[in-house]
């Protein structure tokens, strides 16, 4: 007779499913945002700053590349806000918290500090960790893109 198939591999301890758990919901933050750069790209917000960029300086085309990725995560925010009614998305608790963390994590200050110890802003091209986050956080709130106009904002 044929041997059986081997009995399944036992379930990956608690603290590894949660990790990667965690890594499902990282990877959902950063889609969230390219699919906020795409509404970027339908609305021609990207190609305005793309022409913009080449007509200033280092630190000001840097400015604009902030901007524009705080906008992504603004929208990103608003995505996630709307998965809450009519669709088949549903976030579970603590998944925006794990949005916040995920966009918390990729700060240009943090990756700068990690990577050489020191911090520059005028080098920033995504933002600072609080600047991403506040961005998801205001459009997750309130739902709206029209709240994500960063280029407009005094203060991001």
């Amino acid at each position: 007779p044929p041997t059986p198939p081997p009995p399944p591999p036992p379930p990956p301890p608690l603290n590894l499913r949660r990790q990667r758990q965690m890594c499902i919901r990282d990877r959902a933050y950063v889609i969230a945002h390219e699919i906020g750069h795409h509404v970027q790209n339908l609305l021609g917000v990207s190609g305005e700053v793309h022409r913009m960029r080449q007509q200033v300086g280092a630190v000001e085309a840097n400015q604009l590349s902030v901007r524009l990725e705080l906008q992504a995560d603004c929208l990103a925010g608003v995505w996630a806000n709307r998965t809450r009614e009519g669709t088949n998305i549903r976030l579970e608790s603590g998944d925006i918290e794990e949005a916040l963390t995920a966009a918390s994590a990729i700060g240009d200050d943090r990756l700068q500090r990690q990577s050489s110890g020191t911090v520059a802003p005028d080098s920033f091209t995504h933002g600072s960790s609080a600047q991403r986050v506040r961005w998801f956080r205001r459009g997750f709130e309130s739902g709206n893109p029209d709240a994500c106009d960063t280029f407009a904002a005094e203060s991001l």
